[in-house]
């Protein structure tokens, strides 16, 4: 998985486990660079004071010394005294001529040949060149290292003798054990302190993304239709702190913004339900207002047929305003919230109740059960279905090739009914669907174009829904699912 798409909880755990890891082996690192370092300056101190001490035994050697103390008479003067220095100080010594040719050594005869018989030319030139007239180099021989140490001695008057060569051997073992004890026992720490940063990092990362999860939650479950809860956090860091506030205005600015954009829906719904109402109310008046002026130019009280005239005349004035009542029934039954009953009742025998109503034997009702108990009210039942299989009546041409279909199915699971109504008319253009549930949309000669409209307001009243599919000249099929309960 890339780090990307690990969860911040994780990536807050992963890289204090990371930190810690680094910390520790920048520790162990500079443990083991300081140990060298006190390894070094602890072998140059050594050296050096061996060779303080050598150089105390070799001047008194000199002082005491019968032979006269000159540049030839070195190798006699040290002849057996070099190995008594070099046995009490347990060190290896050579002594060269200043000419850098092989005087006299504390080594056996067997085991000298090892040694150089002539120094470096750049040795000898450093040492001459030097106020110290001394040169120290290191050197690897049979895989261990060497520090080799190059003074000049000097008789009682400074006068230069021969060069003291010391050859000491950096023995690390001692240092190396203790270096092995303390990495093994900062290990067993770096161990412990890895535990705990375990699980202080797992509980740390859950403390922190807690807060954190919080509000992505609360932001997951904003939404613009109702109303949101303000985020409360008592302990938080100061960060989080800042966007709890930050969501918290943005809570009562979208509340703000909501209730402005419901007053500005409601006003603009009704300025077209005005409209419409308008519109559908105009279409009677009109030939009623014709039918009143022509009754007016040719009404004769004399004329034989008045009566029969009179009588026509009031049909259509009643017929209009019939039309007009309905249009008025219409919009008060839109209008009209459901209230919610909640009967317990047969969904299969109320949906048969419904389809009673129409005369069309192409209509056909299944159900896969005689008995779907459900809570919903009786008279908003029998309006979606009536609506819906009205809808599917209006919906068959007149002169259909095929013979006209309706099939109303009613199901159920566990938790929900069904009630689909399918019909095989001219269908539902993809340009229309997006219309369908709109309240003054149809594609009908007449009608307002409420009653899917009514339908939706019902079925979601009770926690529902409404959907359909649909094929130009093939037919559309509306399924409504509400719960049980």
């Amino acid at each position: 998985m890339k780090l990307a798409k690990l969860s911040l909880r994780l990536r807050i755990f992963l890289a204090m486990i990371l930190l810690v890891l680094l910390a520790s082996i920048l520790i162990a690192g500079v443990t083991i660079y300081q140990y060298n370092e006190e390894a070094h300056d602890y072998h140059q101190d050594r050296l050096n004071r061996k060779e303080e001490n050598i150089k105390a035994s070799v001047e008194y050697t000199i002082k005491e010394t019968t032979y006269p103390v000159i540049r030839e008479n070195v190798a006699l003067i040290f002849k057996d005294e070099i190995y008594e220095i070099a046995t009490i100080h347990n060190m290896e010594i050579n002594l060269y001529d200043l000419e850098g040719s092989l005087l006299k050594s504390s080594k056996a005869s067997f085991a000298a040949d090892s040694i150089p018989k002539c120094l470096d030319a750049n040795i000898l030139n450093t040492l001459s060149n030097t106020l110290e007239k001394r040169y120290v180099t290191k050197t690897i021989e049979n895989g261990e290292g060497y520090l080799s140490s190059y003074s000049v001695i000097t008789d009682h008057k400074f006068k230069p003798l021969a060069i003291l060569h010391l050859h000491y051997l950096e023995n690390d073992d001692f240092l190396n054990k203790e270096l092995n004890e303390f990495l093994e026992r900062l290990g067993y720490a770096y161990f412990i302190m890895l535990l705990i940063a375990v699980a202080l990092a797992y509980f740390l990362s859950k403390y922190i993304t807690k807060s954190l999860k919080t509000i992505s939650d609360k932001m997951n479950e904003t939404r613009l239709e109702k109303r949101n809860k303000k985020i409360d956090l008592d302990k938080t860091s100061e960060e989080i702190s800042v966007l709890v506030q930050a969501y918290n205005s943005m809570i009562d600015e979208l509340e703000e913004s909501a209730v402005k954009l419901a007053t500005s829906e409601r006003e603009q719904a009704w300025r077209e339900m005005a409209k419409q109402v308008a519109h559908e109310i105009k279409n009677p008046l009109t030939p009623m207002r014709l039918s009143v002026q022509s009754f007016q130019r040719k009404f004769n009280p004399e004329d034989p047929d008045i009566n029969q005239k009179v009588d026509e005349f009031s049909k259509t004035l009643i017929q209009q305003i019939d039309t007009m009542s309905s249009i008025a029934s219409a919009f008060s039954n839109f209008a009209k919230m459901p209230a919610q009953q909640n009967e317990t009742l047969n969904v299969v025998k109320i949906v048969k109740l419904a389809l009673d109503i129409f005369n069309e034997d192409y209509i056909m009702f299944k159900a896969v059960e005689d008995e779907i108990i459900a809570k919903f009210d009786r008279t908003q039942l029998i309006r979606v279905v009536t609506n819906l299989v009205k809808n599917g009546i209006q919906a068959i041409p007149e002169h259909a090739q095929r013979p006209p279909q309706i099939i109303v199915e009613v199901t159920s699971s566990e938790k929900v009914v069904n009630i689909i109504v399918s019909d095989n008319g001219k269908g539902i253009s993809e340009e229309n669907k997006p219309k369908v549930f709109e309240p003054k949309f149809t594609t009908k000669s007449s009608g307002m174009g409420l009653g899917l409209a009514m339908v939706k307001n019902i079925v979601e009243t009770y926690n529902g829904n409404i959907t359909f599919t649909s094929q130009e000249g093939v037919g559309t099929t509306f399924k409504v699912t509400f719960p049980k309960e």
